[in-house]
């Protein structure tokens, strides 16, 4: 193989795809990315053999081949370089070499035959969606993914496509969040996959404000084309739980509150609360809310928010972070909390006929 091309040229599609490459790797081969070059484009790809990136560029190709060099490495040369460079890169034995001005790098490499791709992925429908709309799907529900819960399930995003609407939804069992958003054509037929929280996060990086991304879903993985990258991320295996059963349809209690104050009384409170529970207690009675914390040092907090409520008295108990989580999520300056009694989970959300809605389940204090 060898190229000629411009420092950005390489180093564009190289940034795009490195979030996937570790240094230490359990397979010496993961750590690499693998340079195709072939009627005048490189294309880079990166592997953790869970999420796989493939970038591509223009080059200037003198001679096609594949080869795989260290993919950190190859980023902080490439970092390093003028912005102007000119550099080529040839395979020279079992060699990589970098040439640029007055620079050379000599570089490992390995057999890119070993490298493992992910050619087909046998999608069953493709759905293009504008990225403005897909990543607010992710934002507006990623944080409530688990984190290496046994429950396998729960470490990722539920995407489901049925009729018109796309919905993107995550739980880890003490919160739930759900978004959505309208599909220009509906899907041909309804279905459900859970991506990884890995695949997720990149997903969430790579994504732009313009344009549209084209999302191919599979039996085992998801793939999707964002400009000149193509993402593609193996699906968990599993049953995610049945979302719908723990949304409440109408809260018998509505609260209607300004959205910054409610979440700058939560951020004062929380200061005083348990820092392993973080439990706060939600008091409201006719057009007030009251917030109370206590600790094990027996300190406490106490914040009061005037809310547009008429109903009887009650009292509840959350985990603040949830609560604030939720409440930076909503769009809007007004929030609605919809509660039932103190066991039942409570419901935010901008108004009544918002796509993001966000289930905090109560806990006893």
């Amino acid at each position: 193989m060898k190229i000629s091309a411009t420092r950005a040229e390489v180093l564009n599609p190289l940034q795009s795809v490195i979030g996937v490459v570790e240094r230490r790797q359990t397979m010496p081969i993961l750590a690499n990315v693998l340079l195709a070059a072939r009627n005048n484009r490189l294309s880079i790809t990166g592997t953790d053999l869970e999420v796989e990136l493939v970038a591509s560029s223009e080059a200037n190709v003198q001679q096609a081949g594949d080869v795989t060099v260290p993919g950190r490495k190859l980023l902080d040369i490439f970092r390093a370089l003028p912005e102007d460079a000119k550099v080529t890169l040839t395979t020279e034995g079992d060699r990589v070499v970098v040439r640029a001005g007055r620079s050379r790098f000599t570089l490992s490499s390995l057999p890119a035959a070993e490298y493992p791709v992910v050619e087909e992925i046998h999608a069953q429908q493709t759905l293009s969606v504008p990225q403005p709309e897909f990543r607010r799907l992710i934002e507006k529900t990623h944080f409530s993914m688990a984190q290496q819960d046994v429950r396998y399930y729960l470490n990722g995003l539920l995407i489901e496509a049925e009729g018109p609407s796309l919905r993107a939804v995550a739980t880890d069992g003490h919160r739930l969040a759900i978004c959505e958003c309208t599909l220009e054509q509906p899907a041909k037929n309804p279905q459900q996959v859970i991506v990884p929280r890995k695949g997720v996060l990149e997903l969430q990086r790579l994504l732009g404000t313009d344009g549209a991304i084209e999302v191919a879903i599979g039996t085992n993985h998801i793939r999707a084309q964002i400009g000149d990258v193509r993402f593609t991320s193996k699906l968990i295996d599993g049953r995610f739980p049945e979302y719908s059963r723990v949304i409440p349809s109408s809260p018998s209690r509505l609260i209607e509150g300004d959205r910054e104050a409610l979440r700058h009384a939560l951020q004062r409170t929380a200061i005083l609360s348990n820092e392993k529970y973080r439990g706060v207690r939600l008091s409201v009675k006719p057009d007030l809310l009251t917030v109370q914390a206590h600790n094990p040092e027996q300190e406490e907090a106490e914040d009061q928010v005037e809310v547009n409520y008429q109903g009887d008295e009650v009292e509840i108990g959350f985990n603040v972070t949830y609560l604030l989580d939720a409440l930076a999520a909503v769009d809007g300056e007004k929030v609605q909390i919809g509660l039932g009694d103190a066991n039942s989970s409570c419901l935010i959300r901008a108004d009544a006929g918002a796509r993001a809605r966000y289930v905090v389940m109560p806990m006893r204090l």
